[in-house]
């Protein structure tokens, strides 16, 4: 994995990314700094930036001055948000270390997409608001089968267990009917994943973390310019109206060391190979629905 690195390149694409979301127009920024415009456009091409500059600026787009930088943190309490955070992220990912379900939302079907919206429309106290998080997803396993980016999913056992005997959405509520459709396709997702194991498809990884273990979901992003880390309380099958949570964002170097160290042990003390798709195999046929 990759050691962790600032580039001006990046701060730049981070201050555009800002001025832009904040709604001021270049040149208001650029006058409140006292630079001149082309200044400004200079700084979000990569060009050398000053601490006090990089102060000023932050106070401006009312952020702190370290998520600006691309070293700070940024939080979301809600799993759409969230969501279209981590499908901008991925859109130039290179590498993804992932610890987040009890299955890869990249190389899922489409029966786990039309299930969780076959649920969210069942659901008599539906809103606008409360849309199911896979509709923000929709890009996500598109843009993985359009780029194939280096994937490392590693399975809580514990996770796998209540998938299987629940259902995609587990936490959503469901008619009986619905339900059992929900856990066919959690037993369908679970051995595709194994065919998967078993072709050993190129950049796509799998191992099973044993259920005695207790991890952190999260999600390591190695980009062409930057690694960022993501600590993520949501499932992919969560819908937002049952869901509670604030999710993580950052590219601290002292937070991306720190994961990266334990995703790697984690790692070496999976269950990969044959004896991750001979677990999964034992799951399913103890928990699967019938």
């Amino acid at each position: 994995m990759a050691a962790v690195t600032m580039h001006l390149g990046e701060i730049g694409q981070q201050l555009r990314a800002f001025r832009l979301e904040s709604g001021m127009r270049a040149d208001e920024i650029a006058t409140r700094l006292g630079v001149s415009r082309a200044a400004l456009y200079r700084y979000e091409k990569g060009e050398v930036i000053k601490l006090d500059t990089v102060q000023r600026l932050a106070e401006l787009l009312k952020i702190s001055p370290l998520t600006l930088l691309g070293v700070g943190f940024d939080y979301y309490n809600c799993p759409n948000r969230f969501f279209e955070k981590l499908t901008a992220l991925e859109s130039d990912v290179l590498q993804s270390l992932q610890i987040c379900d009890p299955i890869c939302y990249q190389v899922t079907s489409p029966a786990y997409d039309v299930i969780l919206q076959e649920a969210h429309t069942s659901l008599p106290e539906q809103k606008e608001n409360a849309a199911p998080a896979i509709l923000t997803q929709a890009n996500r396993r598109a843009l993985y089968n359009q780029r194939k980016p280096s994937i490392i999913s590693m399975l809580p056992e514990g996770l796998v267990v209540e998938f299987l005997r629940q259902g995609v959405g587990a936490h959503v509520p469901m008619s009986e009917t619905l339900r059992q459709k929900a856990r066919q396709v959690a037993v369908q997702e679970i051995r595709n994943i194994i065919t998967l194991m078993d072709s050993v498809p190129m950049g796509l990884q799998f191992s099973v973390i044993p259920e005695n273990m207790t991890v952190t979901p999260c999600i390591y992003m190695r980009k062409s310019e930057q690694v960022v880390v993501a600590i993520n309380p949501f499932r992919s099958d969560c819908c937002p109206a049952y869901t509670s949570g604030v999710a993580m964002i950052t590219a601290s170097p002292e937070a991306v060391l720190t994961h990266q160290r334990m995703l790697e042990s984690l790692w070496q003390t999976s269950l990969k190979g044959q004896d991750a798709m001979e677990r999964l195999k034992t799951l399913v046929a103890q928990h699967g629905a019938v």
